[in-house]
């Protein structure tokens, strides 16, 4: 996945500083649980860079969400082993006035397929109701 760039100013509040970032970062990542193990956080000038183990490429991309779609981190750099991915993923960039129907409905084709978003992101927005301009979610291949 290399190298992806988010919007430092939004998302969700996680640390005050940069200094106590690695440790919130990898708290949070490991509280949600997506498949990583031995992870590594370092954070610069709102530049997190990730490393560890993951158990599928789906794991490895919740957990660069999660610490991309964090107040004050600008870029992440991928770091992270994982298997290759066998499924066609895209993201998407959370607009002004989106919901997950709507995203489905751009993306998918229909908005009743939110759930797969939902369920593609589960680690990554917790709560549907809760999404954010600028927020990148994971869209999986339509069915």
């Amino acid at each position: 996945m290399g190298l992806l760039d988010f919007a430092r100013n939004i998302g969700t509040k996680l640390f005050g500083n940069e200094e106590e970032a690695p440790e919130k970062i990898t708290q949070h990542i490991e509280d949600n649980n997506p498949g990583v193990s031995d992870l590594k956080v370092e954070v610069k000038d709102g530049v997190a860079t990730l490393s560890g183990q993951a158990d599928s490429a789906e794991a490895r991309e919740k957990a660069i969400l999660m610490t991309g779609n964090t107040e004050g981190i600008e870029s992440v750099v991928d770091n992270i082993s994982a298997p290759e991915s066998t499924e066609e993923v895209s993201y998407y960039e959370v607009q002004s006035g989106d919901s997950l129907w709507k995203i489905a409905e751009k993306t998918l084709g229909n908005g009743a397929d939110y759930e797969k978003i939902f369920e593609a992101n589960r680690e990554v927005i917790i709560d549907p109701d809760k999404i954010f301009p600028g927020q990148k979610l994971r869209i999986p291949a339509a069915a």
